[in-house]
């Protein structure tokens, strides 16, 4: 870690920011890049260093630090002057001091967001035909070498694959997607990740206590969740915290800076909202507003809490490394909530955040979202909405229980009037039984007055299966295209349940026509032999038998099938040949 220099109360020396005071020197004080220090260890032990670096990640990860700590590991000579690379640099020597305080003539730093154009590249490839002054190899660091132009990095590619053995170069980069390909090919690239919130955390507690300054574990916990993963970002809000509190810091303080709202206030308040308690979510959220609090912080707390309480449903032991009041609140709300209603909360506040940001009054926007969000917290899902009318208007089993709130709002009010109102369709006529197998739907279909659809099913239909709410069949070619829907919509109807209508490759059994041949044959055969029928015969020379019918048989198109359920059938005329019926009726 950097030495420490000396504090304000000495005028003669100006004051360093944190960032700037406790930046890595060495691989050893380099925070949360464990896996990259691993592999550049290595590669310097063992000799093997490329030509060209690309580092990439977020701002404040350590991009430029790690290039100039590689410069130091490979230009370092030790306190004798006869070392070589090193993954320790010595800090004490000529090129250590010289690299560290930014003025070492063979080491080169070039902003590429200011100086993108080619005849930079040419100047810089100039210099890189000469050897290094005095260190063992002249380093290129280019920052932000995203910014460069096209025909920068063209003019920079030859070089770039084919330096001298005494150059070597360093990319920094945090739009790595708007680098070309071919200067990625010819580089070997080190991703530097986020640092997690606990490191963070436990890097700023060191930091303050060096600086002998007094802060809370949950100010130094607000101050990691806010860095987002940057350790600059995270020393900057540090900075800027121990001069708002005067060298005792704690969390109201840092709150009260960072404009973020109180975990337990936000806390409530998504309660209220998953409750549909519009008018106290408004009231918490300008309470909230009033006391400093920035409304698209507000929805973005929201939308982690959302988060964290959606994992905790799914993962319970995700709440371990929380607080113990905090982690039996969000247990407790978990077991409360659907996953349906998790993740309506969280498309509609992500949208909400999303309108916040760009609307000109936030509070409004963020009102908005909120309300919005009360007033579909309760719905149930479609699927329950469609079991409830379905069942006459009921709320449907197992659903939550909607929730008056005051003021004539909320969610459970919607979802009690969603609930509540009865479809006409349902309720114009009382639901008929629901046929048990697959003739006594064509029976239905003959009482419904359905010729058409009757004579499909009776000649164009094989059935696979079939039962209360299922009928599965495989059609053949002149069976109408949309069968399957027609029967489904027309027996849910019908019925006043729901019935699932699907064609299958299966084989099935023989059409009801078929059928009805079949038992003709077989009845006509009994007839034939029949020993009365042959004595009438016998008595009549010339008679023949015509017909055979079961006693008290009607007459229609299932006649000969066995028992169905059908009130007053159409007469058979009704239903029209197979030849007459146009190819555009199937």
């Amino acid at each position: 870690m950097a030495q420490a220099t000396k504090g304000p109360e000495d005028p003669a020396t100006p004051y360093r920011v944190l960032a700037r005071k406790y930046r890595p020197v060495d691989f050893t004080t380099l925070v949360g890049q464990e896996a990259m220090v691993r592999t550049l260890r290595n590669a310097i032990a063992t000799g093997r260093i490329a030509h060209a670096f690309m580092l990439t990640g977020v701002r404040g990860v350590g991009k430029t630090t790690t290039a100039r700590i590689i410069a130091r590991a490979l230009n370092c000579v030790g306190p004798d002057g006869t070392g070589g690379p090193t993954v320790d640099p010595c800090g004490v020597c000529d090129n250590c001091k010289a690299i560290t305080e930014d003025r070492h003539v063979d080491v080169i730093e070039m902003d590429a967001a200011s100086r993108t154009g080619i005849d930079d590249v040419r100047e810089l490839i100039e210099g890189v035909r000469y050897r290094p002054v005095s260190a063992r190899y002249k380093v290129y660091i280019i920052d932000e070498v995203h910014m460069l132009s096209e025909k920068a990095f063209n003019a920079l590619l030859k070089t770039l694959e084919e330096p001298p053995p005494h150059v070597k170069f360093l990319f920094a980069t945090t739009e790595i997607r708007k680098v070309p390909v071919t200067v990625l090919s010819r580089c070997q690239r080190f991703d530097l990740k986020r640092v997690p919130q606990e490191t963070l955390v436990e890097h700023f507690g060191r930091i303050a206590q060096a600086e002998k300054v007094e802060i809370s574990p949950e100010a130094l916990v607000l101050l990691g969740r806010a860095a987002d993963g940057s350790v600059r970002d995270g020393l900057s809000m540090l900075d800027q915290a121990i001069a708002h509190g005067g060298g005792v810091v704690d969390a109201a303080q840092v709150r009260d800076m960072l404009g973020l709202a109180d975990r337990s206030r936000v806390l409530e308040l998504f309660e209220r909202v998953m409750r549909g308690d519009a008018p106290a979510v408004v009231a918490a959220l300008g309470e909230m507003h009033d006391s400093g609090a920035d409304p698209v912080v507000v929805l973005q707390d929201l939308l982690e809490l959302t988060h964290w309480v959606t994992r905790l449903k799914v993962a319970p032991d995700a709440a371990a490394s929380t607080a113990d009041s905090e982690r039996t609140q969000g247990l407790a709300m978990a077991g409360k909530l659907s996953m349906a209603s998790l993740t309506r909360a969280w498309t509609l506040l992500l949208k909400g955040l999303q309108e916040t940001l760009a609307a000109p009054s936030p509070l409004r926007a963020a009102e908005m979202a909120l309300i919005r969000l009360c007033y579909v917290a309760d719905l149930p899902s479609p699927a329950d909405a469609i079991k409830a009318l379905q069942n006459g208007g009921g709320v449907p089993a197992g659903a939550p229980a909607p929730v008056a709130p005051r003021g004539n709002g909320g969610g459970g009010g919607a979802a009690a009037r969603l609930a509540t109102q009865p479809v006409t369709a349902v309720a114009a006529q009382p639901a008929l039984p629901a046929p048990r197998n697959f003739t006594e739907v064509v029976a239905l279909f003959e009482t419904r007055r359905e010729p058409r659809l009757v004579h499909s099913l009776m000649h164009h239909v094989h059935e696979v299966r079939c039962e209360p709410g299922l009928i599965e069949f495989r059609p053949e070619p002149k069976a109408p295209a949309d069968l399957a829907p027609r029967l489904s919509e027309l027996l849910s109807q019908w019925t006043g349940r729901r019935w699932i209508a699907s064609v299958s490759s299966a084989e099935g059994k023989p059409t009801l026509t078929q059928q009805k041949v079949a038992k003709a044959d077989d009845l006509r055969s009994s007839a034939e032999n029949n020993e009365l029928v042959l004595a009438i015969l016998k008595t009549f020379p010339g008679a023949k038998l015509d017909s055979v019918r079961r006693k008290g048989e009607q007459t229609s198109m299932l006649s000969g099938l066995g028992d169905f359920t059908a009130e007053e059938p159409p007469p058979a005329e009704e239903y029209p040949a197979d030849d007459d019926i146009p190819e555009s009726e199937y």
